[in-house]
């Protein structure tokens, strides 16, 4: 149903969570590397549980190689704390891809500079940031339930 890239993703808790999360929800995860870990991470797969071999998985060597294989008119978003525009403000729509950086530093500044216009953020309040998962989780659910 949409499309979900970790872009150089750390943490291979958070992507088996994710992967979960595209697997209940019918969407492809897209891994962009160089990821923190290996494919075949024991802890990614037991986040994962057993479900990790049927999540829909790519993986891509950049991100541009991932965009040039697409559509152009692919809708291509990308969650950050550096936007004043909330996520929710934004009506999704099947295929698009919502993209989340590194678990430490987020997007490369230069991907954000270069989609100003295709920013978005999670509103919060007393922290800087929220786990990755559960900020897939809660982007991803918002689209879904958009189009029930």
């Amino acid at each position: 149903m949409f499309n979900v890239v970790l872009v150089e993703p750390e943490i291979p808790p958070n992507t088996g969570n994710i992967g979960r999360l595209c697997l209940a929800t019918r969407s492809t995860l897209h891994l962009v590397g160089p990821l923190g870990f290996s494919i075949d991470d024991r802890t990614l797969k037991r986040a994962g549980l057993d479900y990790w071999a049927e999540v829909d998985v790519r993986s891509w060597d950049s991100l541009g190689a991932l965009r040039s294989a697409q559509n152009p008119e692919a809708r291509f978003f990308y969650l950050t704390t550096k936007s004043n525009r909330a996520y929710h403000t934004v009506r999704f729509q099947p295929g698009d891809f919502l993209v989340f950086g590194r678990e430490t530093k987020g997007l490369p500044e230069s991907v954000l500079e270069a989609n100003r216009e295709h920013l978005l953020t999670i509103p919060m309040h007393g922290t800087r940031s929220l786990n990755l998962a559960t900020a897939v989780a809660i982007v991803l659910f918002e689209a879904v339930r958009q189009q029930s």
